[in-house]
């Protein structure tokens, strides 16, 4: 088994921005079938003082501000992935992706919009058949498999060809 997230804010496609998500959606993915494992919404991280006012793409202030939130965002969803093999985004962040890695945890970044059922099939078959590097190293990791856990959304994935008539 393998547990991946999804930046989601509609629990059906990767649509969000790593650091700057409010929700993710956590599934435990083995051959053939993915069990939702929770949905987490965060709250948004709100800008004060000169950075609420900078327009896009403006530089910051060269000295920090002290009204700016003191807050990571990013430690509160790293402390949440803990236990997930693979995050998938609409976007990271170079820093993010330095700490995701050091943290075992594979970023993953798709087109916007991607369907998460599509990326569950390919998680699945890739535990069958491989040619996903970080599901085999996941697995390694991982040992022998465990035991089927029931969530309240099932989806029975394909685990080969066949499986598609």
């Amino acid at each position: 088994m393998i547990r991946v997230a999804f930046a989601s804010d509609d629990q059906a496609h990767v649509n969000l921005h790593f650091g700057g998500g409010e929700r993710f959606v956590v599934y435990d993915v083995r051959p053939g079938e993915a069990d939702l494992v929770t949905v987490a919404e965060f709250v948004r991280a709100q800008q004060k003082g000169v950075n609420a006012e900078r327009a896009p793409g403006e530089p910051p202030p060269s000295a920090p501000d002290p009204d700016a939130p003191v807050e990571d965002k990013v430690a509160v969803k790293l402390a949440f992935l803990e236990g997930c093999s693979a995050v998938y985004a609409a976007s990271i962040g170079a820093s993010a992706i330095k700490r995701l890695m050091a943290a075992g945890i594979q970023p993953i970044i798709v087109d916007k919009g991607h369907d998460i059922l599509d990326l569950l099939n390919e998680v699945s078959l890739a535990q069958v058949h491989g040619g996903l590097p970080w599901v085999t190293r996941a697995l390694r990791a991982a040992g022998a498999p465990a035991a089927p856990a029931r969530g309240a959304t099932v989806h029975r994935l394909i685990t080969s060809i066949d499986d598609m008539d």
